[in-house]
């Protein structure tokens, strides 16, 4: 097991990009709109008690993270004991509410079969059963031969490239905010409840001067762009977006059952089969970004949230970017960070097969292969010199895999190849993994977050002092021309 000294890093963007806490509930916050424009002032309501959402349907939701934190800080926060990897099925059910008719529906997974559900080892030793060929798809054939061909894997009535409209649906008085989530460079996250639906949300509330003076106003746009765009299994869903003299807000699920980061610094290291299944729902959602030509350049155990299932979700599009052909920019986090993003040269889809690797690395060693020390000016040397060394614990198909991600030579690089991401989804290590049924979450987590479903049950973040300033007043607004799609 690795010694705590590897745990004390303390993460840091290279470009101060705002942290996302996102999510993935199945109906709108609003069914008619409220225009009131009274300033709100963020406060945590007395009593949480009488929650007007536990008379509502059972919903799958997921949530927000928090802002990036020492990891140390986490062992020592958490009091509640690392949760074993649970192998046995779920006890509830995936089964979504459905939305009224007259509420706005940009996002619609597909209801999953309850019955018959494969354990953890399923991922690795798939069931012949006839029954497991029935799936949510609209053509599982078809499902199975995009998986085949390292095709984006989405359940059916997902259309790609289909743009929802996010821009001014909702206001302040639609929703009661009831905590902070998380903070970050320029606001925070808060928790919401919709005075609608009474369902819960999270609101990421960011300072207009501070993403102007940190010179962050494309990257801010370009999230709310790429969230615009995308619905996918495992992506966090952006309902809508508004804004007022001071701040923008962008309205998204919340993902209760927390960051993986912090499942991951509790069990120090995952052992191979966990750190495989969630290796692979993110190589899932990298095939789908691709596919339409989308770089997250963020990836990190820090922006993967865990839903109330314990299935992922990737969330802080903050350095999403919608690149055809090829980008320069310096951004992400150091120990993530590609050789060819550190030496500033152009730079493709390929950063984020490196990512992944340096992913499936922590996930497996509890500490990435260039951190020394925390000083980001010694990583970037550790990166261009390239040099990893793997514990002698690490599976042989895993470190084959890795040798084939974390490496500077794009030419040899998985996922960078002529085969594109179907040579990472082909690989020994992911031999075995049935993606189509994956792709539909037919499949149990390997640990269920302990939330209250449905509940607004924030146990799985930490707790921040609360925002102080009222939001929605009105005033001068010298940079809303800079934010006109919110």
């Amino acid at each position: 097991m690795p010694s705590l000294g590897f745990l004390k890093k303390k993460r840091t963007k290279d470009s101060s990009g705002s942290r996302d806490l996102n999510i993935d509930s199945p109906s709108s916050p609003v069914k008619e709109k409220d225009t009131s424009t009274t300033p709100v002032t963020p406060t945590v309501p007395s009593n949480s008690a009488s929650d007007p959402s536990s008379a509502q349907p059972t919903q799958p939701s997921s949530q927000p993270s928090s802002s990036s934190h020492n990891p140390q800080d986490s062992l020592i926060q958490s009091s509640r004991a690392a949760e074993p990897m649970n192998s046995s099925p779920y006890p509830q059910q995936f089964g979504h509410p459905q939305p009224s008719a007259s509420s706005p529906q940009p996002y619609h997974p597909q209801p999953q079969q309850t019955h018959n559900l494969p354990s953890i080892q399923n991922l690795i030793n798939p069931s012949n059963n006839a029954d497991a060929s029935q799936s949510n798809f609209a053509n599982d054939a078809q499902a199975k031969a995009m998986a085949q061909n390292g095709q984006a894997v989405t359940p059916s009535g997902q259309q790609q490239s289909q743009v929802r409209t996010t821009k001014g649906k909702y206001s302040l008085g639609d929703f009661t905010i009831q905590r902070t989530l998380g903070t970050g460079s320029f606001g925070r996250v808060h928790l919401v409840q919709s005075k609608h639906n009474q369902r819960f949300y999270a609101i990421k509330v960011l300072k207009k001067a501070q993403v102007v003076k940190m010179k962050q106003v494309e990257h801010t746009n370009d999230e709310r762009k790429m969230l615009q765009k995308v619905k996918h299994p495992f992506l966090i869903t952006l309902w809508g977006t508004f804004q007022d003299s001071k701040n923008l807000y962008m309205v998204m699920d919340f993902v209760e059952g927390g960051e993986l980061f912090s499942l991951l610094r509790k069990s120090q290291r995952f052992p191979n089969p966990v750190a495989k299944f969630y290796a692979a729902e993110v190589t899932l959602a990298l095939d789908y970004l691709h596919s339409l030509n989308i770089i997250y350049r963020d990836l990190k155990p820090e922006n993967l949230l865990l839903d109330r299932h314990g299935h992922l979700k990737i969330t802080d599009f903050g350095f999403a970017k919608e690149v055809p052909d090829i980008t320069w920019t310096l951004c992400g986090t150091p120990d993530y960070l590609a050789p060819e993003v550190v030496a500033s040269k152009g730079y493709n889809k390929s950063v984020d097969w490196w990512s992944l690797g340096i992913l499936i690395f922590e996930m497996l060693c509890g500490f990435t292969p260039f951190w020394d020390s925390g000083s980001p000016m010694k990583i970037y040397e550790n990166i261009l010199k390239g040099r990893v060394k793997y514990p002698p614990y690490v599976h042989p198909d895993a470190q084959d895999l890795l040798q084939k991600l974390i490496t500077p030579d794009l030419t040899k690089r998985l996922g960078n190849l002529h085969g594109g991401s179907k040579d990472v989804m082909q690989h020994p290590w992911f031999a075995e993994v049935t993606w189509e049924r994956l792709a539909k979450k037919d499949i149990d987590a390997p640990y269920v977050p302990p939330v209250r479903a449905g509940a607004g049950d924030a146990s799985q973040f930490d707790k921040y002092p609360e925002e102080t300033e009222a939001y929605g007043q009105a005033g001068d607004d010298p940079h809303g021309h800079l934010f006109g799609e919110f």
